[in-house]
């Protein structure tokens, strides 16, 4: 295969035989340099501009990766965050349902109470006040922060009105069991009543301080409230005597015992057997004579034989 290369009209063309082992020679210098070449310029490129581009792609590398790592950080974060945020709002459903049962206890408590109406409400918060302060200088709390003080806040008010509540069921317990009620004596009958009568041994004109009960001989005679024992012994009139103070001004006597059970100082509970029916003193047969003072005076005893004492306290 030739080549013919023609320079101008006037020149001979030149003509290059390309199968000539020294043209074939030639050209395989000429590419090997050629390649050499781009070689050095690659190379040079490199050398002048990777001291700038290198370190910079290694730092953008190690912030990808800094980056991502603190993305999973936040990641993992947030998925704490969010079971800590459920793990409260469970335990804060607990603590509402807790005091809704309160607030049903402390509404029972005041029915069997049978305190007035009003008294203790606990459908509602107390009455408050106080001077405003601006909002501004309040720092903001989390929605389920505010939620737990609200029932702090509600724990300490019904935590509050239940010990006033205990303190005075329980007052009035005492008081119900310090109130003389009943009879003294469980079988028998009134036979005779409080106030003026003829006497029965001298038929005069008299006063009769208390109710006679009519019992069989050696029956118990009970106590008909809690107190202390301040007399056993005998009594002009009235032979052996058992008196009882209860407190509050009341003090109960049971009187013409056959015998007297409880002795001074004792502690005495209704219905507990302080004596037993007897005759004795000025009297006309086996009977319990009763007898209710408030105040340091007699009282007609007919209104507390009839109450009944409350049991639901």
């Amino acid at each position: 295969m030739n080549i013919i290369i023609v320079g101008n009209a006037h020149s001979a063309p030149r003509r290059i035989d390309l199968g000539s082992r020294r043209i074939r020679l030639l050209a395989l210098v000429a590419g090997s340099a050629c390649i050499v070449g781009l070689l050095a310029l690659g190379f040079g490129t490199a050398v002048l501009f990777g001291g700038s581009i290198g370190p910079a792609a290694h730092e953008l590398a190690d912030l990808r990766e800094t980056l991502s790592h603190q993305r999973e950080q936040l990641a993992n974060l947030d998925n704490d965050s969010h079971r800590s945020l459920d793990a409260l709002a469970v335990q804060l459903g607990r603590l509402q349902a807790q005091a809704t049962r309160l607030n049903a206890l402390g509404d029972r408590l005041t029915q069997v109470g049978k305190l007035d109406d009003g008294e203790f409400d606990f459908a509602s918060a107390p009455a408050l006040g106080g001077p405003e302060e601006s909002a501004g200088l309040v720092a903001t709390s989390l929605p389920i922060q505010n939620g737990v003080d609200s029932l702090r806040a509600e724990f300490d008010r019904q935590e509050a009105q239940l010990g006033v509540l205990e303190n005075l069921l329980r007052d009035r317990k005492i008081d119900n069991a310090l109130l003389p009620s009943g009879m003294p004596v469980a079988q028998g009958y009134i036979s005779s009543g409080f106030g003026a009568r003829t006497d029965p041994l001298d038929g005069h004109a008299a006063t009769h301080l208390g109710l006679d009960f009519d019992a069989p001989l050696g029956s118990n005679v009970n106590a008909v409230a809690d107190g202390v024992v301040t007399w056993s012994g005998v009594r002009s009139g009235y032979g052996n005597v058992v008196e009882i103070d209860h407190g509050n001004g009341y003090m109960t006597r049971y009187a013409h015992n056959s015998v007297n059970v409880a002795e001074v100082g004792t502690r005495v509970h209704a219905g507990q057997t302080i004596a037993k029916v007897g005759s004795t003193g000025r009297s006309t047969g086996p009977h319990c004579h009763f007898e209710v003072w408030l105040n340091g005076r007699a009282v007609n005893p007919l209104i507390y034989v009839k109450s009944k004492r409350a049991t639901r306290v």
